[in-house]
Order: C-alpha cells, then sequence, then structure tokens
C-alpha cells in the first residue's frame, strides 16, 4: 500500500512578506506548497530558501485577475500534488490610489471589488474537492479597514469588509464539514513585504515606521493556529492600536 501524499498549501500572491511566511509555516507543519505570483522572476529565491529550510515547493506564474489563468494553474497544481488542503489568498489589490469615502463613485467601488471577484472564483475552484475529502481550509488576507473605520481608504475599504464577510460566512457555511475558513485583518505595514521595503527606503518621505510594522511570521503562525484549532473565525493584527 503507497504512503498517501502530503497535503498541499496553495498561496495565491506570494511575495517576500507575508506570503513567504504563510509558505514556510504550513511547509514545516508538513504540508507541500505551491505558490504563485503574477510574475516569475522572484521564484528562484523563493523556492532555494523554502528548499532550504526542507520544504517541498513548486512555483507557477499566474494573474489573479485573469480568472482562466488562475484556474489553470489550479488545475495543474492539483493534478501535480493530487490535491489542495489549503488555499491562501493574499494578492495585492492592483496598486489603486484610494479617494476619501466622501468622494468615491460606484465606479470607484467596483474597481476595488475586482481584489475580491478572484476569492470567490478560487473557492468555487478549490472547494468541492475539499467537500468530497471532508477536509481542508481557506485563509483570506485584508484590510483593518474592513472593521475600523479609515474614511481615507474610500473604495478600498468598501472591498476589504466585503472579502472580510466572504470569509467569515464561508466559515458559517462550513461548520460541521471538516472545512475552515479564516480572516486575517491586517492594520500596518508588513516587515519584508513590499511596501515595507519601498517605505522604508524613503526616511525623508515616509519618516520611521518601525512601529507601525508587523511581524509577517507571527501572523503565519497565528493563522497556522486558526487553521489547525479552528477555535475563531477571524484574527485581527494592527500597529495603530
Amino acid at each position: 500500500m503507497s504512503a498517501p501524499m502530503r497535503p498541499t498549501a496553495v498561496v495565491l500572491g506570494v511575495g517576500p512578506g507575508l506570503g513567504m511566511s504563510i509558505a514556510h509555516r504550513f511547509g514545516r507543519a508538513g504540508h507541500a506548497v505551491a505558490v504563485i505570483s503574477r510574475s516569475g522572476a522572484r521564484h528562484a529565491g523563493y523556492l532555494a530558501e523554502l528548499a532550504e529550510a526542507g520544504v517541498t515547493a513548486e512555483s507557477f506564474v499566474a494573474d489573479v485577475y485573469d480568472k482562466d489563468q488562475v484556474l489553470a494553474i489550479l488545475d495543474k497544481i492539483e493534478e501535480r500534488f493530487g490535491s489542495i488542503d489549503l488555499l491562501y489568498y493574499g494578492p495585492a489589490d492592483q496598486g489603486l490610489l484610494p479617494k476619501p469615502i466622501t468622494e468615491i463613485s460606484s465606479a470607484d467601488v467596483a474597481q476595488a471589488m475586482t481584489w475580491v471577484y478572484p476569492a470567490i472564483d478560487v473557492v468555487g475552484r478549490v472547494l468541492p474537492g475539499m467537500l468530497a475529502r471532508g477536509a481542508g481550509g481557506l485563509l483570506f488576507a485584508g484590510g483593518v479597514s474592513a472593521v475600523r473605520p479609515m474614511p481615507a481608504l474610500g473604495s478600498l475599504a468598501v472591498a476589504s469588509a466585503a472579502l472580510r464577510n466572504y470569509a467569515l460566512t464561508l466559515n458559517a457555511a462550513l461548520a460541521g464539514k471538516g472545512i475552515y475558513a479564516g480572516a486575517l485583518t491586517i492594520g500596518g505595514l508588513i516587515e519584508r513585504g513590499d511596501i515595507h521595503q519601498m517605505v522604508t527606503s524613503q526616511p525623508a518621505r515616509f519618516g520611521d515606521v518601525g512601529a507601525n510594522s508587523l511581524n509577517p511570521d507571527d501572523i503565519a503562525d497565528t493563522a497556522w493556529q486558526m487553521y489547525s484549532t479552528r477555535d475563531r473565525a477571524e484574527t485581527t493584527f494592527s500597529a495603530f492600536e
């Protein structure tokens, strides 16, 4: 009798900050890891780092905003690894420049919501397999403006609230079916991430941001605890309190 394949974690929207920390944490827990981003330029470095840590990983290129492309990559990952057991959704929000909430239009909200729609598409792709196996997990990373009024973020706050509500409602719908869904609600710069690196490289413009930064390894540890214990559907991480 052949040994069962190890579970697979998909990190959708991998970057040097939280995405890689999620990959390391689930890899350390015994998952094979598939990392996805819209460019493969940094993938060799990611894979070398994961391999050095003893994590089995492969990388894939797909733009989450291209539905057909990202669903095809998920098909490829499932064919390669046998199953998708954990899906982490944490892509960037296309670099939208927010307008204050008092100035937004419905078109601004529609544009911001394009960051939410792919989450629904990818869940629709992986959830049937999880339901068939009676096991799995879904994690979504969003902004703290979902729970804390931040008028300057405008339509981005609306989209963050929508993603959070989607995650929490999934959690309620999947209770008792062996599948977990959880929201990582994040406020502050994430260390090692691209935005953090950009801000810290310009102290004259942005000042000292050390007090407003979050350690991605700590967030990833909490994400693993949420997934493994299933004792709560959300954790808020804020550098502003």
